[in-house]
């Protein structure tokens, strides 16, 4: 869509494409026949100006685009954009990467029923009247994925599997010294559940996670006559998994946040020391693809060199030397 953007693009105060030239982007992304394509059209356009693969320049007149689109905003290509094909696989990566924060952003944005009730007199917006924390969640949301991202890594998580949207809920809801949760518990976890459905389904299309929406007949009660649902079916209360992409993009934003999420291959390039001490709480899998990496590392000539050392770094009496020598 940013290479289909041209001189006779136009575009609004926020950057947004002019709603008459919605159709022909919908038709350039093969959307022409979706009833939904003009939207999916201006959410891809948001995330080409979010990602810095177009430039967009506001228009001169105070009323966005005017009477006419003519009278909208310019557009120009990214320095993004070239980067995509001629740049390195950190400088997509990065770009991907400002395409998860506008959508993490979006994701924690507040919903409302009528814009129109949140505007002053004076036309400025009643943010206390919305009741949100955008801090507040943006933490919940980091913290599930974190939560996500450790069950995915961990020798105990489900591995290749999907997560229970439930189970994921109750992870960040529940005490951990809670044995049994009480019906107040219970009743935060299911609004952390609805509310991590709604989240899901804005952030799958970035392709951070692969999300199986919450049952809507649940909600609804519409079941059709005849019908054989199960309602101890988890299934149907939301399934969830990181994508490979995804365990890039959460553990690069717990490193930002200063969270310690170590990852394999972390540990190729220190000494034997480091590297016993590091797997020792590594799944077990997980510590043998360290160890693989690290001799790979040195190489079949610092073969005996690098046993040497490790065997030299597992003796010891302190408290870790047990788990070292495992």
């Amino acid at each position: 869509l940013a290479r289909w953007a041209g001189p006779a693009t136009r575009v609004g105060a926020g950057g947004e494409l002019a709603e008459s030239q919605l159709p022909a982007a919908a038709e350039h992304l093969g959307l022409a026949g979706d009833e939904d394509g003009a939207a999916y059209a201006s959410e891809a356009w948001r995330l080409a100006v979010d990602t810095g693969l177009v430039d967009v320049q506001d228009p001169q007149d105070e009323d966005g685009l005017g009477d006419g689109d003519e009278d909208g905003g310019t557009v120009t290509a990214g320095e993004n954009l070239a980067l995509l094909t001629g740049g390195s696989p950190e400088d997509v990566l990065g770009i991907w990467l400002d395409g998860l924060d506008a959508v993490h952003a979006d994701a924690t944005a507040p919903a409302f029923d009528d814009f129109a009730d949140l505007v002053n007199e004076d036309g400025s917006v009643d943010f206390d009247a919305l009741d949100w924390d955008p801090e507040a969640e943006a933490e919940f949301l980091d913290g599930v994925l974190g939560n996500l991202y450790l069950l995915t890594v961990s020798e105990a998580g489900p591995q290749e599997g999907p997560v229970p949207l439930p189970a994921l809920a109750a992870s960040v809801v529940v005490p951990e010294d809670m044995d049994e949760p009480t019906d107040d518990v219970l009743e935060e976890v299911s609004e952390a559940m609805m509310r991590l459905d709604e989240q899901f389904r804005v952030l799958e299309p970035i392709g951070i996670v692969e999300y199986r929406p919450v049952d809507e007949t649940l909600l609804t009660g519409d079941e059709e006559p005849g019908s054989e649902q199960d309602d101890e079916d988890v299934t149907r209360y939301g399934m969830v998994r990181l994508t490979p992409l995804g365990l890039y993009g959460v553990r690069e934003r717990m490193l930002e946040a200063g969270v310690d999420a170590p990852a394999v291959g972390d540990l190729a390039d220190k000494g034997a020391d480091v590297l016993l001490d590091g797997i020792a709480y590594y799944p077990e899998d997980a510590a043998r693809s360290e160890v693989v990496l690290w001799l790979g590392h040195r190489g079949a000539d610092e073969a005996a060199s690098a046993a040497a050392d490790l065997l030299s770094a597992a003796r010891g009496a302190d408290r870790g030397a047990p788990l070292r020598r495992l």
